[in-house]
């Protein structure tokens, strides 16, 4: 009976291994899953060179990131793309082994959705950091104004933004906080000179020498990137009469400028004998006769 039972499994097992439908199914299951995983791959080798194409693309533009935080926020993407499409890849591969992926799914969107219910805050925070970075709204090192606090960028991660103020505060802003953003450093600065010379004095000539200082300031001063401009008089008042020059420079260097150019127009002034407004007091004596 024992060798009858032995015999009958071997007979199964060599018509099981001789089913030739078996094995054409096996082979074709081989088949698309070899398909999968070379068409995975050729997808994220696509993505991957779009992806490149489009921040080759944005190194044109005058709104551009360090090359650091290009290379960073590349392979964040292809890191991001990769994990997706072989995770799409195993799910199909899991289907061609008769394995139920919506229980799989159905489990994961209960765990997402709880996790995304207990940290809105979180998740809103990493896409608004994330697209901060994409758009390249501002970077590190850059002068901004973010909603009233004013100072330089010291670090942009995908959850907050560190701003340190002049006077040496550092401000951590969640970056779903992040509604207006101003950013002084991407574009060049217009230096305003208003200079005050005394009512009294002769206009044509100081705006001459005025004129004459700021172009010779011009190849002294690397960060003036244009011809200054005087303008003429800005305003007259009872003592005195102001007269504005403009000067185009480099990104956050206008306050440099406007000093260096207050203090050589008021030695050429001083020199040339124009004198600068200042208060005056009349005094009247009023003459009483004895009579």
């Amino acid at each position: 009976m024992e060798l009858l039972t032995i015999a009958q499994e071997a007979d199964r097992f060599v018509k099981l291994v001789s089913d030739e439908q078996l094995w054409i199914n096996i082979g074709m299951r081989v088949l698309r899953i070899a398909a999968i995983i070379i068409g995975a791959q050729i997808v994220v080798r696509l993505t991957r060179a779009v992806v490149a194409n489009v921040f080759n693309f944005r190194l044109r533009s005058p709104l551009r990131m360090s090359e650091r935080r290009e290379n960073t926020l590349v392979r964040l993407l292809d890191n991001v793309v990769a994990y997706l499409i072989y995770f799409i890849a195993l799910l199909m591969i899991l289907t061609e082994f008769s394995i139920d992926v919506k229980g799989l799914l159905a489990g994961a969107g209960v765990v997402g959705l709880a996790v995304g219910f207990g940290a809105q805050s979180l998740v809103k925070d990493i896409i608004t950091g994330f697209f901060i970075i994409f758009e390249e709204q501002f970077a590190v090192g850059d002068y901004v104004k973010i909603n009233n606090l004013e100072g330089t960028v010291e670090e942009i991660g995908l959850r907050t933004t560190k701003v340190k103020q002049w006077t040496g505060e550092l401000h951590i802003l969640p970056n779903s906080s992040i509604v207006i953003v101003t950013n002084y450093s991407v574009n060049n600065s217009i230096a305003v000179i208003d200079f005050s010379i005394a009512y009294e004095e002769d206009v044509d000539r100081a705006q001459g020498i005025i004129d004459e200082v700021v172009r010779e300031k011009m190849h002294e001063l690397p960060e003036m990137v244009a011809e200054p401009q005087v303008l003429g008089i800005q305003s007259v008042a009872p003592l005195e009469i102001v007269i504005r020059v403009t000067a185009e420079v480099l990104p956050m260097t206008h306050l440099q400028v406007v000093r260096e150019l207050k203090k050589a127009i008021k030695l050429r002034l001083d020199d040339e004998g124009i004198e600068l407004p200042y208060q005056k007091m009349v005094s009247y004596h009023k003459h009483v006769s004895d009579d």
